[in-house]
């Protein structure tokens, strides 16, 4: 039997998810000739050097920082991926070649959707990175309007010191897709006012690790519906395994 590697690129992804998620994967599946690998470089530059450099390799995942960064050294993307202008899973044909791809869009949705309800028709984005563009992508597809949130407002984008009651009435889910609050510096949040948060509002944290960050702890002591990244991440890889086995069997 032949060795398929399969691994995660990024950047201090000791915690990751993706690993043992797809470690387990693999021993419940049966598949032993199946790894998966942490790739943690410094510069994504680094990136064609892992490939030659371990010819079993079959598929990428991509997290943070480089789900942008990463597009110039690929050979295409997907229309989506296009769109979004963030990767984060990678194909390698047999001749090398690296296709990109965004299920992070895909895990958002089917996370989101089950708890919509009629008044949840706009949504606050806190961040502007990679992660918030496939957020934005599957807002679009579920038909709610948004806008992003970053420390310094322009003509688009609201700063945190902007939230105030009126902005929480007329935003009923608000997103995080920051990095505030991962372990280990689980302290940290996003600076809003938490009290602004009602029962009509959800709160959803990309941030699976912790399982209830500050962040969802403070919104859901408001009342809000509060959901953390986990679900979203099992969607986004089963979509990424299922890329990865059409592509290359």
């Amino acid at each position: 039997m032949k060795t398929k590697i399969y691994g995660l690129v990024g950047k201090d992804i000791g915690y990751s998810f993706s690993r043992s998620y797809f470690k387990k994967k693999f021993e419940r599946e049966g598949l032993e000739n199946y790894k998966y690998k942490n790739f943690d470089i410094e510069d994504i530059s680094l990136l064609k050097q892992i490939i030659s450099e371990n010819k079993k390799i079959k598929g990428l995942n991509v997290t943070i920082p480089y789900k942008e960064q990463v597009l110039p050294l690929l050979d295409s993307v997907s229309k989506n991926a296009k769109v979004i202008g963030a990767v984060n899973t990678i194909t390698i044909s047999k001749k090398g070649k690296l296709k990109g791809y965004n299920t992070d869009h895909y895990g958002f949705k089917k996370a989101l959707k089950p708890l919509l309800k009629k008044h949840h028709n706009k949504a606050l984005i806190l961040g502007t990175g990679g992660a918030s563009k496939g957020v934005a992508f599957a807002l679009r597809k579920l038909n709610i309007e948004y806008d992003f949130v970053s420390r310094n407002a322009t003509d688009v984008i609201y700063s945190y010191d902007d939230l105030d009651k009126e902005v929480f009435e007329d935003y009923q889910i608000i997103i995080n897709t920051t990095p505030l609050g991962t372990f280990p510096d689980m302290e940290r949040y996003p600076p809003i006012d938490y009290s602004l948060f009602t029962d009509r509002h959800i709160a959803f944290d990309l941030i699976y690790n912790p399982e209830e960050t500050i962040f969802l702890k403070n919104a859901k002591a408001a009342g809000a519906i509060a959901k953390n990244g986990y679900e979203m991440l099992v969607h986004q890889a089963e979509k990424a395994w299922k890329i990865w086995n059409k592509k290359i069997g």
